[in-house]
């Protein structure tokens, strides 16, 4: 919802310098460069900053692929990060990724001999006080 009305904003603020600065004044073309301004540094800023704020802090939307033969295990929040663990059953590696704002600084951890699909069980002895 706060993805929507992000958008909603951006695009009635430069809507609005489209009519006051084009309609109003009669200078389309500055019109267009400050509508078109507008738009792209909104967009820019949903992209590298407000995504994952939007998603962690206000309910936004946020789609993730999990790559082609790798199992989804959990993700978490680190600060505004988000980290996503996969483990690839083919190569018994988990893998942690980060999904920073704007793709910018991603981290990756790889754990190797990482199975967490077996069930470890010690043994305890009955006769232990």
């Amino acid at each position: 919802m706060i993805t929507y009305l992000y958008w909603i904003a951006i695009i009635a603020i430069a809507s609005g310098l489209l009519y006051f600065i084009g309609y109003k004044l009669d200078e389309i073309k500055i019109a267009a460069i400050a509508a078109l301004s507008v738009l792209l540094i909104g967009f820019f800023a949903y992209h590298f900053h407000f995504q994952q704020v939007f998603v962690k802090r206000y309910g936004g939307v946020m789609t993730i692929k999990v790559p082609d033969g790798e199992l989804h295990l959990t993700a978490t929040w680190k600060d505004d990060n988000l980290w996503i663990e996969n483990y690839d059953p083919k190569t018994n590696i988990c893998h942690f990724r980060e999904y920073s704002r704007g793709a910018l600084l991603q981290g990756k951890v790889s754990i190797k001999n990482c199975n967490p699909m077996l069930r470890q069980i010690v043994p305890v002895s009955p006769l232990q006080p």
